[in-house]
């Protein structure tokens, strides 16, 4: 696997994480990285007692957590701003090559 590696404008080395997912037995439903992201990338989505995703406005959901759609994948740039703001290190990095 190679890996990719920019440089921000003083030369300093950047490697962009790119979201693949979202664990959704570590994502607590807090909003945090859909608040922080600018691109569009996660979307809610409610869990129901059998553990599947349902629409977040569904009486059957249990709780709620964040999700990244096939669209929301392509639209991520990598800039690390959700899991930086995530207490519970949820979203799955995608291996770049």
């Amino acid at each position: 696997m190679t890996t990719v590696q920019y440089l921000t404008r003083d030369g300093t080395p950047w490697q962009p994480a790119y979201v693949d997912s979202v664990d959704p037995k570590a994502c607590i439903g807090c909003g945090r990285c859909f608040k922080v992201c600018g691109q569009g990338v996660f979307r809610m989505m409610g869990v129901d007692e059998d553990g599947g995703l349902i629409a977040a406005d569904d009486d059957d959901a249990e709780r709620m957590v964040m999700t990244v759609s096939d669209e929301g994948r392509g639209k991520c740039i990598g800039c690390g701003a959700c899991t930086r703001v995530c207490g519970k290190s949820a979203q799955v990095i995608a291996a770049v090559a």
